[in-house]
């Protein structure tokens, strides 16, 4: 048997890397560009591979999948059922209740928004009519 059969998988120079990867991609973009940053400062020849790895993983463009995937599992877990009925109605009827209550303030937000809209426009229109008024009062120098 070659020594290279009983070696772990993941030692070896790829080893290192894709545990340096994964541990990046746990952390997000600032991760890889806090990375890529320190990469210019110290080496720039790290810092300009790191950068051409982005790019060419397309991590440079992509949001962070493990931001929105730990997301979905945080909103996944809330929804579990947790075995007990009477938590259960209180927690979906409290749910539901702070869910009218948002839908609510975004109504009472978009009158409030529509109501200034108004008030700027009034203001301007009676601007114009009163420019209007001067010109028309305005002496006439020929």
């Amino acid at each position: 048997m070659t020594p290279y059969a009983t070696a772990p998988a993941d030692s070896g120079p790829t080893g290192w890397f894709s545990k340096s990867e994964a541990w990046l991609d746990s952390k997000g973009k600032g991760a890889w560009i806090a990375a890529m940053v320190l990469g210019f400062v110290f080496f720039w020849p790290v810092g300009l591979a790191l950068l051409f790895y982005m790019i060419w993983s397309k991590r440079m463009f992509n949001k962070s999948c493990s931001r929105r995937r730990s997301n979905h599992l945080r909103r996944a877990h809330v929804m579990n059922p947790t075995g007990n009925s009477a938590f259960d109605a209180y927690r979906q009827d409290t749910l539901r209740r702070l869910e009218d209550e948002q839908r609510s303030f975004e109504t009472f937000l978009e009158r409030l928004r529509d109501a200034k809209d108004k008030a700027e426009f009034d203001q301007f229109m009676d601007e114009r009519a009163h420019k209007a008024a001067e010109e028309r009062n305005a002496p006439l120098d020929a």
